[in-house]
């Protein structure tokens, strides 16, 4: 599963079995396609997720000078797309069924994720049905806020109970707001104002039953004005509220920083192939998309470490350039293999890597990273 399955099976199982025994001779007998699928039902997907605890326990050390930060804080985004599944009948149950642009059936799930965008990794990914509330699905990646964490999030999360959870675990935040999400909002859209600290109400037509809060309870929020090309403005809304440390110009640039999650989402779709899932079950799904996680993770902490040796190389050279993703996926087959079984250092396996992520890069166009 680690070496990404997107062959036929029995060619990835002769590949594998011809690889272990003359890597590490273990005298391993060759096995089916159906045993492989029946065996792998006993493998706890939640095994990829610890090895990606791992690697982000590791990187984020006091003494890891690779660490990217801003102004002290983890830049984190948030946000949740949809996964197309196998059509059968326990996903479409489980799952459940939405029309695609070709106004198809198909099952699919949502997935959330939590990214740092400076480091490039993920925090964590959960998924659950495709009409799961999204804002239900990043509070599940609580456990992995800390309290020097800024996260961003889209306009499809701004809520009072949302941005309560936030406040109370201590967790700076940064939103994209609709510009009629509320009369707070509309009213500070119509003052023309950059910027305002202003007190944040909870909807008063709701139930406030079971709520950890009562209709008389507030939040100060800092509003943001973001004036884009074309006349066109966004509202941002913020935990931030001091203005002289975080004046109201650095924040276009700081909610822009949310693309990553994006970039991300591209890279598991149509670089790692996630959707090309190797089995039909939903703990085989989970494995798939755990697995591809710890892989993409286990390439971006390798890459973040190459920093010095490409600036050195783009003084060189009129482009920048940085390591090809695509290439350096390919480059990890069979290696991750030997990371994890070899009884020998690990820094030869993870020097080598770094060599041959160096001899394959290519140039950044257009400003992009």
């Amino acid at each position: 599963m680690i070496n990404q399955l997107r062959k036929s099976l029995a060619i990835e199982i002769d590949g594998f079995v011809r690889y272990f025994n003359g890597r590490f001779s273990a005298g391993i007998s060759h096995f089916t396609s159906s045993a492989f699928i029946q065996n792998r039902k006993k493998i706890n997907p939640d095994v990829f997720k610890h090895l990606t605890d791992v690697i982000i326990k590791n990187f984020y050390t006091k003494d890891n000078d690779e660490l990217k930060l801003l102004q002290g804080f983890r830049i984190l985004a948030c946000d949740s797309s949809a996964i197309t599944l196998p059509f059968t009948k326990e996903f479409k149950e489980r799952y459940g069924v939405v029309k695609n642009v070709n106004t198809l059936d198909v099952a699919q799930a949502k997935i959330s994720v939590l990214y740092d965008v400076l480091n490039e990794l993920v925090l964590d990914i959960d998924l659950d049905k495709s009409r799961f509330c999204e804002r239900s699905l990043a509070l599940r990646h609580r456990s992995y806020w800390q309290t020097n964490d800024l996260i961003i999030y889209d306009r499809g999360y701004p809520s009072f109970g949302f941005i309560n959870e936030h406040v109370q675990a201590g967790i700076d935040y940064l939103m994209r707001v609709k510009k009629g999400h509320s009369e707070l909002i509309k009213t500070f859209v119509d003052s023309g104002k950059k910027s305002e600290i202003t007190l944040m109400r909870p909807d008063q037509d709701k139930s406030f039953k079971g709520k950890p809060y009562t209709r008389k309870h507030t939040i100060p929020v800092r509003l943001i004005r973001v004036e884009l090309p074309g006349n066109e403005i966004e509202i941002l809304i913020t935990s931030l509220l001091d203005s002289r440390k975080y004046p109201a110009k650095m924040f276009m640039k700081l909610y822009f920083m949310r693309w990553g999650v994006e970039t991300f989402y591209d890279e598991l779709k149509n670089k790692l192939k996630v959707e090309y899932f190797s089995g039909y079950s939903d703990t085989s799904v989970r494995q798939d998309l755990f697995c591809a996680v710890f892989i993409s993770n286990l390439q971006s902490v390798i890459v973040n470490g190459l920093d010095d040796e490409l600036e050195v190389i783009n003084e060189k050279r009129k482009l920048n350039y940085k390591v090809n993703t695509n290439v350096s996926y390919g480059l990890l087959k069979n290696r991750i293999i030997d990371l994890l079984c070899q009884k020998a250092p690990l820094d030869d396996i993870y020097q080598e890597l770094e060599g041959l992520f160096l001899k394959h890069t290519i140039p950044i166009r257009g400003g992009t990273h």
